[in-house]
């Protein structure tokens, strides 16, 4: 007899809509997003655009870590606290983008 299994909370048996990584960042364009570089600088702002090189132009930018950071009280980099209006980051420079989430409730432990 054939066992029935049933899904797991939160999936389910049908293969996941493939989402390319351009399409990603095109739903970010208006929203905020952070940006992580090769040489450890790292900014926070609002995509107003990209090229297919990921270059990208972002408003009001503010400096979270690197050279234009500070340090604070733990020794970790914060907020220099300065915004830029606008900005052009060099593609080939990006390691990592991070969209803003929508809050997400807080999940109780079990």
């Amino acid at each position: 007899m054939a066992e029935t299994k049933t899904p797991i909370e939160g999936t389910s048996y049908e293969i996941p809509q493939q989402i390319l990584p351009l399409e990603v960042i095109d739903r970010s364009v208006g929203k905020k997003i952070r940006v992580l570089m090769t040489d450890d600088k790292e900014f926070y702002g609002t995509l107003v655009g990209f090229d297919d090189y990921v270059n990208m132009v972002l408003t009001e930018v503010t400096v979270v870590s690197g050279p234009g950071a500070e340090d604070n009280e733990d020794g970790e980099k914060r907020s220099s606290g300065n915004t830029v209006a606008k900005m052009l980051l060099n593609g080939g420079q990006v390691a990592m983008i991070v969209p803003d989430l929508p809050d997400v409730p807080d999940v109780p432990d079990a």
